[in-house]
Protein backbone atom coordinates (compact mmCIF):
# COMPACT_ATOMS: atom_id res chain seq x y z
CA UNK A 1 0.00 0.00 0.00
CA UNK A 2 1.68 3.61 -0.95
CA UNK A 3 1.49 6.24 1.59
CA UNK A 4 -1.42 8.00 0.22
CA UNK A 5 -3.35 5.31 0.21
CA UNK A 6 -2.80 4.42 4.06
CA UNK A 7 -3.56 7.85 4.80
CA UNK A 8 -6.34 7.72 3.10
CA UNK A 9 -7.76 4.76 5.62
CA UNK A 10 -9.45 5.54 9.10
CA UNK A 11 -7.45 5.30 12.21
CA UNK A 12 -9.05 2.20 13.15
CA UNK A 13 -8.08 0.30 9.92
CA UNK A 14 -4.87 2.05 9.91
CA UNK A 15 -4.25 0.73 13.05
CA UNK A 16 -5.57 -2.81 12.21
CA UNK A 17 -3.19 -3.25 9.05
CA UNK A 18 -0.46 -1.90 11.21
CA UNK A 19 -1.05 -4.52 14.07
CA UNK A 20 -2.01 -7.61 11.46
CA UNK A 21 2.13 -7.28 10.51
CA UNK A 22 3.51 -6.73 14.17
CA UNK A 23 4.32 -2.62 13.88
CA UNK A 24 3.02 0.06 15.99
CA UNK A 25 4.10 3.30 13.52
CA UNK A 26 3.85 3.29 9.78
CA UNK A 27 7.40 4.58 9.49
CA UNK A 28 8.75 1.28 11.20
CA UNK A 29 7.89 -0.13 7.73
CA UNK A 30 10.82 2.21 6.10
CA UNK A 31 13.05 1.15 9.56
CA UNK A 32 15.47 -0.75 6.96
CA UNK A 33 16.29 2.58 4.50
CA UNK A 34 19.18 4.32 5.71
CA UNK A 35 17.92 7.85 7.20
CA UNK A 36 19.83 9.87 4.95
CA UNK A 37 18.12 8.04 1.96
CA UNK A 38 14.20 9.03 3.76
CA UNK A 39 12.90 12.58 2.85
CA UNK A 40 8.81 14.02 3.49
CA UNK A 41 9.72 16.11 1.03
CA UNK A 42 9.64 15.57 -2.54
CA UNK A 43 11.08 18.78 -3.97
CA UNK A 44 9.30 18.43 -7.21
CA UNK A 45 10.05 21.74 -10.10
CA UNK A 46 7.08 24.05 -10.36
CA UNK A 47 4.71 23.04 -13.24
CA UNK A 48 5.64 24.39 -16.93
CA UNK A 49 3.52 23.95 -20.32
CA UNK A 50 4.25 21.45 -22.97
CA UNK A 51 6.59 23.84 -24.85
CA UNK A 52 8.59 24.93 -21.38
CA UNK A 53 8.65 20.93 -20.96
CA UNK A 54 9.94 19.79 -24.58
CA UNK A 55 12.66 22.36 -24.54
CA UNK A 56 13.92 21.02 -21.00
CA UNK A 57 13.89 17.56 -22.04
CA UNK A 58 15.42 18.37 -25.51
CA UNK A 59 18.19 19.97 -23.57
CA UNK A 60 18.40 17.17 -21.27
CA UNK A 61 18.74 14.86 -24.82
CA UNK A 62 21.28 16.91 -26.19
CA UNK A 63 23.63 15.59 -23.35
CA UNK A 64 23.68 12.25 -24.32
CA UNK A 65 27.01 11.51 -26.36
CA UNK A 66 24.91 9.64 -29.13
CA UNK A 67 26.89 10.91 -32.40
CA UNK A 68 29.71 8.30 -31.33
CA UNK A 69 30.73 6.24 -34.43
CA UNK A 70 29.78 2.41 -32.57
CA UNK A 71 32.31 -0.28 -32.70
CA UNK A 72 30.46 -1.83 -29.50
CA UNK A 73 29.48 -5.31 -29.57
CA UNK A 74 29.45 -8.56 -27.05
CA UNK A 75 26.11 -9.34 -28.13
CA UNK A 76 24.17 -6.21 -29.20
CA UNK A 77 25.17 -4.21 -32.16
CA UNK A 78 24.22 -1.62 -34.88
CA UNK A 79 23.12 -2.46 -37.55
CA UNK A 80 21.30 -0.96 -40.25
CA UNK A 81 17.52 -1.14 -40.19
CA UNK A 82 15.16 -0.32 -42.93
CA UNK A 83 12.82 2.48 -42.49
CA UNK A 84 9.80 0.33 -43.56
CA UNK A 85 10.32 -1.95 -40.21
CA UNK A 86 9.32 1.17 -38.23
CA UNK A 87 6.76 1.86 -40.44
CA UNK A 88 4.71 -1.07 -40.70
CA UNK A 89 5.39 -1.96 -37.07
CA UNK A 90 4.06 1.18 -35.20
CA UNK A 91 0.82 0.58 -36.96
CA UNK A 92 -1.99 1.00 -34.92
CA UNK A 93 -3.10 -2.64 -35.45
CA UNK A 94 0.17 -3.91 -33.66
CA UNK A 95 1.57 -1.70 -30.62
CA UNK A 96 -1.65 -1.28 -29.47
CA UNK A 97 -2.02 -5.19 -29.45
CA UNK A 98 -1.58 -7.86 -26.52
CA UNK A 99 -1.75 -11.32 -26.17
CA UNK A 100 -3.81 -12.55 -28.65
CA UNK A 101 -6.05 -15.15 -26.42
CA UNK A 102 -9.20 -14.53 -28.80
CA UNK A 103 -8.23 -15.76 -31.83
CA UNK A 104 -11.15 -14.52 -33.82
CA UNK A 105 -10.79 -11.26 -33.08
CA UNK A 106 -6.73 -11.42 -33.58
CA UNK A 107 -6.09 -13.55 -36.79
CA UNK A 108 -3.40 -10.75 -37.58
CA UNK A 109 -1.13 -11.01 -34.87
CA UNK A 110 -1.42 -14.51 -34.70
CA UNK A 111 -0.38 -14.84 -38.48
CA UNK A 112 2.40 -12.36 -37.83
CA UNK A 113 3.89 -14.59 -34.57
CA UNK A 114 3.30 -17.79 -36.64
CA UNK A 115 5.51 -16.03 -39.46
CA UNK A 116 7.81 -15.35 -36.75
CA UNK A 117 7.76 -18.82 -35.51
CA UNK A 118 9.22 -20.07 -39.44
CA UNK A 119 11.46 -17.58 -39.84
CA UNK A 120 13.80 -18.39 -36.87
CA UNK A 121 13.12 -22.05 -37.41
CA UNK A 122 14.66 -21.51 -41.28
CA UNK A 123 17.28 -18.98 -39.84
CA UNK A 124 18.63 -21.86 -37.04
CA UNK A 125 17.94 -25.12 -39.00
CA UNK A 126 15.86 -26.25 -36.51
CA UNK A 127 12.08 -27.64 -36.52
CA UNK A 128 9.71 -25.48 -34.29
CA UNK A 129 10.24 -22.04 -32.31
CA UNK A 130 8.09 -20.66 -29.62
CA UNK A 131 6.46 -17.03 -29.93
CA UNK A 132 9.46 -15.23 -28.31
CA UNK A 133 11.00 -14.55 -25.22
CA UNK A 134 12.33 -11.83 -22.91
CA UNK A 135 15.63 -11.65 -24.48
CA UNK A 136 18.98 -13.50 -25.19
CA UNK A 137 19.68 -14.35 -21.55
CA UNK A 138 16.39 -15.26 -20.17
CA UNK A 139 15.84 -17.23 -23.24
CA UNK A 140 19.42 -18.98 -22.20
CA UNK A 141 18.39 -19.29 -18.71
CA UNK A 142 14.74 -20.99 -20.36
CA UNK A 143 16.73 -23.24 -22.43
CA UNK A 144 18.84 -24.58 -19.61
CA UNK A 145 15.61 -25.18 -17.13
CA UNK A 146 14.05 -26.82 -20.60
CA UNK A 147 17.19 -29.26 -20.97
CA UNK A 148 16.59 -29.93 -17.16
CA UNK A 149 12.79 -31.10 -17.63
CA UNK A 150 13.35 -33.23 -20.69
CA UNK A 151 16.68 -35.28 -19.48
CA UNK A 152 15.68 -35.66 -15.48
CA UNK A 153 19.31 -34.46 -14.60
CA UNK A 154 20.95 -31.64 -12.55
CA UNK A 155 24.31 -31.06 -13.65
CA UNK A 156 24.75 -27.91 -16.54
CA UNK A 157 27.97 -27.56 -18.55
CA UNK A 158 28.71 -24.06 -19.67
CA UNK A 159 31.59 -23.04 -21.74
CA UNK A 160 33.02 -19.86 -21.11
CA UNK A 161 33.05 -18.65 -24.24
CA UNK A 162 29.56 -17.78 -23.24
CA UNK A 163 28.77 -13.66 -22.93
CA UNK A 164 29.68 -13.25 -19.67
CA UNK A 165 26.47 -11.05 -19.05
CA UNK A 166 24.50 -13.95 -19.31
CA UNK A 167 26.78 -16.67 -17.39
CA UNK A 168 25.79 -13.89 -14.69
CA UNK A 169 22.04 -14.17 -15.75
CA UNK A 170 22.26 -17.85 -15.50
CA UNK A 171 24.21 -17.97 -11.97
CA UNK A 172 21.70 -15.65 -10.12
CA UNK A 173 18.57 -17.66 -11.90
CA UNK A 174 19.76 -20.96 -10.84
CA UNK A 175 21.64 -19.77 -6.97
CA UNK A 176 18.63 -21.42 -4.71
CA UNK A 177 18.19 -24.24 -7.23
CA UNK A 178 19.52 -27.94 -7.46
CA UNK A 179 21.50 -27.23 -9.77
CA UNK A 180 25.07 -28.24 -9.89
CA UNK A 181 26.66 -25.68 -12.32
CA UNK A 182 30.47 -25.64 -13.94
CA UNK A 183 32.02 -23.47 -16.57
CA UNK A 184 34.96 -25.05 -18.84
CA UNK A 185 38.02 -22.39 -19.59
CA UNK A 186 38.10 -21.77 -23.36
CA UNK A 187 41.03 -23.70 -25.13
CA UNK A 188 43.24 -21.02 -27.25
CA UNK A 189 39.67 -19.35 -28.00
CA UNK A 190 37.83 -22.57 -28.92
CA UNK A 191 35.38 -24.75 -26.42
CA UNK A 192 37.62 -27.35 -24.69
CA UNK A 193 37.20 -30.68 -26.07
CA UNK A 194 38.52 -32.76 -23.87
CA UNK A 195 37.23 -31.07 -20.70
CA UNK A 196 33.40 -31.39 -21.94
CA UNK A 197 34.32 -35.00 -23.09
CA UNK A 198 35.82 -35.73 -19.74
CA UNK A 199 32.97 -34.49 -18.23
CA UNK A 200 29.99 -36.32 -20.00
CA UNK A 201 28.38 -39.02 -17.48
CA UNK A 202 24.63 -39.78 -16.62
CA UNK A 203 24.02 -36.30 -14.38
CA UNK A 204 24.60 -34.04 -17.03
CA UNK A 205 21.54 -32.73 -18.57
CA UNK A 206 23.19 -30.02 -21.31
CA UNK A 207 26.46 -28.20 -22.45
CA UNK A 208 25.76 -24.32 -23.14
CA UNK A 209 28.04 -23.39 -25.85
CA UNK A 210 27.83 -19.57 -28.34
CA UNK A 211 28.32 -19.60 -31.94
CA UNK A 212 30.22 -17.65 -32.48
CA UNK A 213 31.66 -16.86 -29.18
CA UNK A 214 31.92 -14.29 -26.72
CA UNK A 215 35.30 -13.33 -28.26
CA UNK A 216 33.85 -13.38 -32.33
CA UNK A 217 35.88 -17.21 -32.50
CA UNK A 218 34.08 -19.10 -35.41
CA UNK A 219 34.34 -22.90 -34.21
CA UNK A 220 32.10 -25.98 -35.66
CA UNK A 221 30.73 -27.83 -32.78
CA UNK A 222 29.26 -30.74 -34.26
CA UNK A 223 31.66 -32.80 -32.82
CA UNK A 224 30.88 -31.40 -29.09
CA UNK A 225 26.93 -32.24 -30.12
CA UNK A 226 27.94 -35.14 -31.20
CA UNK A 227 29.67 -36.67 -28.21
CA UNK A 228 26.78 -35.26 -25.78
CA UNK A 229 23.84 -36.78 -27.72
CA UNK A 230 25.96 -40.32 -27.18
CA UNK A 231 26.32 -39.72 -23.79
CA UNK A 232 21.97 -38.89 -23.66
CA UNK A 233 23.20 -35.04 -23.04
CA UNK A 234 21.40 -31.97 -24.95
CA UNK A 235 23.51 -29.56 -26.58
CA UNK A 236 21.92 -25.87 -26.02
CA UNK A 237 23.45 -23.15 -28.32
CA UNK A 238 23.17 -19.52 -27.75
CA UNK A 239 23.78 -17.87 -31.45
CA UNK A 240 23.67 -14.25 -32.74
CA UNK A 241 21.29 -14.63 -36.02
CA UNK A 242 23.37 -12.14 -38.76
CA UNK A 243 25.88 -14.63 -38.45
CA UNK A 244 23.69 -17.38 -39.41
CA UNK A 245 23.66 -16.10 -43.09
CA UNK A 246 27.35 -17.37 -43.80
CA UNK A 247 28.20 -19.86 -40.79
CA UNK A 248 27.05 -23.28 -40.42
CA UNK A 249 23.41 -23.46 -38.46
CA UNK A 250 22.89 -24.74 -35.24
CA UNK A 251 20.57 -27.50 -36.54
CA UNK A 252 23.53 -28.66 -38.76
CA UNK A 253 25.77 -28.45 -36.09
CA UNK A 254 23.34 -31.22 -33.97
CA UNK A 255 22.59 -28.88 -31.39
CA UNK A 256 18.73 -29.66 -29.67
CA UNK A 257 18.27 -26.09 -28.30
CA UNK A 258 18.75 -23.17 -29.48
CA UNK A 259 18.60 -19.22 -27.86
CA UNK A 260 19.24 -16.12 -29.03
CA UNK A 261 19.39 -12.35 -28.95
CA UNK A 262 17.22 -10.61 -31.73
CA UNK A 263 18.38 -7.18 -31.28
CA UNK A 264 20.14 -7.56 -34.56
CA UNK A 265 17.01 -8.22 -36.58
CA UNK A 266 15.83 -4.38 -36.75
CA UNK A 267 15.52 -3.34 -32.87
CA UNK A 268 17.16 -0.26 -32.70
CA UNK A 269 20.34 0.34 -29.74
CA UNK A 270 18.65 1.50 -27.10
CA UNK A 271 19.31 1.55 -23.06
CA UNK A 272 18.75 -1.86 -21.89
CA UNK A 273 16.00 -2.66 -24.40
CA UNK A 274 13.37 -3.15 -24.99
CA UNK A 275 15.12 -6.96 -26.51
CA UNK A 276 14.08 -10.09 -28.09
CA UNK A 277 15.19 -13.78 -26.70
CA UNK A 278 14.38 -16.85 -29.32
CA UNK A 279 14.15 -19.92 -28.92
CA UNK A 280 14.33 -23.07 -31.47
CA UNK A 281 14.12 -26.57 -30.86
CA UNK A 282 14.01 -30.20 -32.48
CA UNK A 283 10.73 -31.15 -32.97
CA UNK A 284 10.78 -34.37 -30.25
CA UNK A 285 11.25 -31.30 -27.24
CA UNK A 286 8.44 -28.48 -28.29
CA UNK A 287 6.16 -30.11 -25.48
CA UNK A 288 8.97 -29.24 -22.92
CA UNK A 289 9.73 -25.73 -24.40
CA UNK A 290 8.46 -22.93 -22.48
CA UNK A 291 6.28 -19.55 -23.82
CA UNK A 292 3.62 -19.35 -26.10
CA UNK A 293 3.55 -21.00 -29.37
CA UNK A 294 1.10 -19.83 -32.16
CA UNK A 295 -0.06 -23.10 -34.61
CA UNK A 296 -1.76 -23.53 -38.08
CA UNK A 297 -5.42 -25.09 -38.07
CA UNK A 298 -8.54 -25.15 -39.88
CA UNK A 299 -12.04 -25.18 -39.13
CA UNK A 300 -15.17 -26.36 -39.98
CA UNK A 301 -14.77 -25.54 -43.13
CA UNK A 302 -11.32 -25.69 -44.05
CA UNK A 303 -10.67 -22.27 -43.85
CA UNK A 304 -6.96 -21.95 -42.41
CA UNK A 305 -6.74 -19.97 -38.92
CA UNK A 306 -4.49 -19.41 -36.49
CA UNK A 307 -4.04 -20.08 -32.97
CA UNK A 308 -2.60 -20.27 -29.45
CA UNK A 309 -1.38 -23.64 -28.65
CA UNK A 310 0.99 -25.85 -26.68
CA UNK A 311 0.43 -23.01 -23.56
CA UNK A 312 2.32 -24.76 -20.75
CA UNK A 313 2.43 -21.85 -18.09
CA UNK A 314 1.66 -21.38 -14.34
CA UNK A 315 -1.67 -19.12 -16.08
CA UNK A 316 -2.83 -22.32 -18.51
CA UNK A 317 -2.35 -25.11 -16.33
CA UNK A 318 -1.37 -26.89 -12.79
CA UNK A 319 1.39 -24.79 -11.38
CA UNK A 320 3.58 -27.60 -10.72
CA UNK A 321 3.11 -29.02 -14.13
CA UNK A 322 3.91 -25.59 -15.95
CA UNK A 323 7.21 -25.46 -18.53
CA UNK A 324 8.05 -21.94 -17.23
CA UNK A 325 5.81 -18.84 -15.66
CA UNK A 326 7.02 -16.84 -18.64
CA UNK A 327 4.16 -14.48 -18.51
CA UNK A 328 4.06 -12.79 -21.61
CA UNK A 329 6.04 -12.55 -24.82
CA UNK A 330 8.27 -9.55 -26.55
CA UNK A 331 5.30 -9.69 -29.68
CA UNK A 332 5.98 -5.98 -31.04
CA UNK A 333 9.64 -6.91 -31.04
CA UNK A 334 9.05 -10.28 -32.83
CA UNK A 335 7.09 -8.39 -35.32
CA UNK A 336 9.87 -5.82 -35.95
CA UNK A 337 12.88 -9.20 -36.53
CA UNK A 338 10.34 -10.62 -38.97
CA UNK A 339 9.75 -7.48 -40.88
CA UNK A 340 13.15 -7.03 -41.28
CA UNK A 341 14.02 -10.72 -42.38
CA UNK A 342 10.92 -10.14 -44.78
CA UNK A 343 12.76 -7.14 -46.06
CA UNK A 344 16.69 -8.33 -46.44
CA UNK A 345 15.19 -11.58 -47.87
CA UNK A 346 17.48 -14.73 -47.51
CA UNK A 347 20.15 -13.38 -50.26
CA UNK A 348 19.94 -10.13 -48.29
CA UNK A 349 20.85 -11.77 -45.13
CA UNK A 350 23.75 -13.64 -46.76
CA UNK A 351 24.73 -10.23 -48.15
CA UNK A 352 24.79 -8.44 -44.49
CA UNK A 353 26.74 -10.96 -42.94
CA UNK A 354 29.36 -11.21 -45.70
CA UNK A 355 29.69 -7.03 -45.43
CA UNK A 356 30.30 -8.01 -41.55
CA UNK A 357 33.06 -9.96 -42.08
CA UNK A 358 34.69 -7.94 -44.92
CA UNK A 359 34.61 -5.08 -42.40
CA UNK A 360 35.95 -7.09 -39.80
CA UNK A 361 38.93 -8.61 -41.84
CA UNK A 362 39.62 -5.08 -43.30
CA UNK A 363 39.76 -3.81 -39.96
CA UNK A 364 41.99 -6.81 -37.93
CA UNK A 365 44.32 -5.48 -40.64
CA UNK A 366 44.93 -2.04 -40.52
CA UNK A 367 44.61 -2.49 -36.11
CA UNK A 368 47.38 -5.20 -35.96
CA UNK A 369 49.83 -3.01 -38.09
CA UNK A 370 49.67 -0.66 -34.72
CA UNK A 371 52.90 -1.35 -32.53
CA UNK A 372 52.00 -3.37 -30.01
CA UNK A 373 48.83 -4.63 -30.89
CA UNK A 374 48.26 -8.19 -30.94
CA UNK A 375 45.26 -10.87 -31.57
CA UNK A 376 44.37 -12.53 -27.97
CA UNK A 377 43.43 -16.09 -30.25
CA UNK A 378 44.40 -17.03 -33.54
CA UNK A 379 41.11 -18.54 -34.53
CA UNK A 380 38.34 -18.01 -37.06
CA UNK A 381 36.20 -14.94 -36.82
CA UNK A 382 33.09 -13.82 -38.20
CA UNK A 383 32.66 -9.74 -37.54
CA UNK A 384 34.38 -9.28 -33.96
CA UNK A 385 37.99 -9.11 -32.28
CA UNK A 386 39.62 -9.81 -29.54
CA UNK A 387 42.71 -7.83 -29.49
CA UNK A 388 45.25 -7.55 -26.69
CA UNK A 389 46.58 -3.59 -26.34
CA UNK A 390 49.97 -2.22 -24.69
CA UNK A 391 47.55 -0.42 -22.12
CA UNK A 392 43.94 -0.59 -20.01
CA UNK A 393 41.53 -1.55 -22.29
CA UNK A 394 39.41 0.94 -20.06
CA UNK A 395 41.35 3.62 -20.27
CA UNK A 396 41.78 3.80 -23.87
CA UNK A 397 37.88 3.17 -24.34
CA UNK A 398 37.86 6.60 -22.66
CA UNK A 399 40.14 8.64 -24.07
CA UNK A 400 38.79 7.82 -27.63
CA UNK A 401 34.92 8.69 -26.19
CA UNK A 402 36.43 12.04 -26.14
CA UNK A 403 37.47 11.53 -29.69
CA UNK A 404 33.77 10.61 -31.11
CA UNK A 405 34.41 7.03 -31.31
CA UNK A 406 32.75 4.06 -28.91
CA UNK A 407 35.79 1.83 -29.42
CA UNK A 408 34.37 -1.02 -27.79
CA UNK A 409 34.27 -3.87 -24.93
CA UNK A 410 36.53 -4.18 -22.01
CA UNK A 411 37.09 -7.40 -21.83
CA UNK A 412 38.54 -7.42 -18.39
CA UNK A 413 35.10 -6.56 -16.63
CA UNK A 414 34.40 -10.16 -17.00
CA UNK A 415 37.49 -11.85 -17.34
CA UNK A 416 39.61 -10.57 -14.53
CA UNK A 417 43.78 -10.80 -16.04
CA UNK A 418 42.36 -9.65 -19.46
CA UNK A 419 42.33 -5.89 -18.23
CA UNK A 420 43.99 -4.71 -21.54
CA UNK A 421 41.60 -6.71 -23.96
CA UNK A 422 39.40 -4.93 -26.36
CA UNK A 423 36.69 -6.54 -28.21
CA UNK A 424 35.48 -4.44 -30.87
CA UNK A 425 32.62 -5.32 -33.23
CA UNK A 426 32.54 -4.21 -37.14
CA UNK A 427 28.75 -3.77 -38.80
CA UNK A 428 27.61 -3.27 -42.47
CA UNK A 429 26.86 0.11 -40.72
CA UNK A 430 31.06 0.65 -40.33
CA UNK A 431 32.62 2.73 -43.27
CA UNK A 432 36.28 1.67 -44.07
CA UNK A 433 37.15 5.49 -43.91
CA UNK A 434 35.24 4.77 -39.87
CA UNK A 435 37.65 2.22 -39.43
CA UNK A 436 40.31 4.15 -40.85
CA UNK A 437 39.46 6.91 -38.07
CA UNK A 438 40.26 4.41 -35.19
CA UNK A 439 43.31 2.75 -35.92
CA UNK A 440 44.35 6.11 -36.44
CA UNK A 441 43.50 7.71 -33.02
CA UNK A 442 44.17 4.02 -31.71
CA UNK A 443 47.48 4.29 -32.71
CA UNK A 444 47.42 8.33 -31.38
CA UNK A 445 45.97 6.92 -27.79
CA UNK A 446 48.48 4.03 -27.24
Amino acid sequence: MSHTNFNAASEREQAEMLRAIGAKHFDDLFACVPPEYQTDEFRLPPGRSELEMMQVLRGLASRNATRLINFCGGGFYDHFIPAAVDALASRGEFYTAYTPYQAEAAQGTLQAIYEYQTAITRLTGMDAANASLYDGGTALFEGVMMALRITGRNRVLVDQGVSPIYRTMLRSYTANLSIEYEELPLAGGRADRAAFRARLNRDVAAIVLQHPNFFGGVDDLSDLATAAREAGVLTMMSVYPIALGLLKTPGAMGADIVTGEGQSLGLPLSFGGPYLGFMAVRLAHVRKMPGRIVGAARDGQGRRGYVLTLQAREQHIRREKAMSNICTNEALCALRALIYLSLVGKQGLVEVARLCAARAAYARERLLAIPGVRPVFDVPFFNELALTLPRDASEVIRALIEQGIAAGFPVGRYYPGMENVLLLAFTEKRTKEEINTLAAKLEAVL
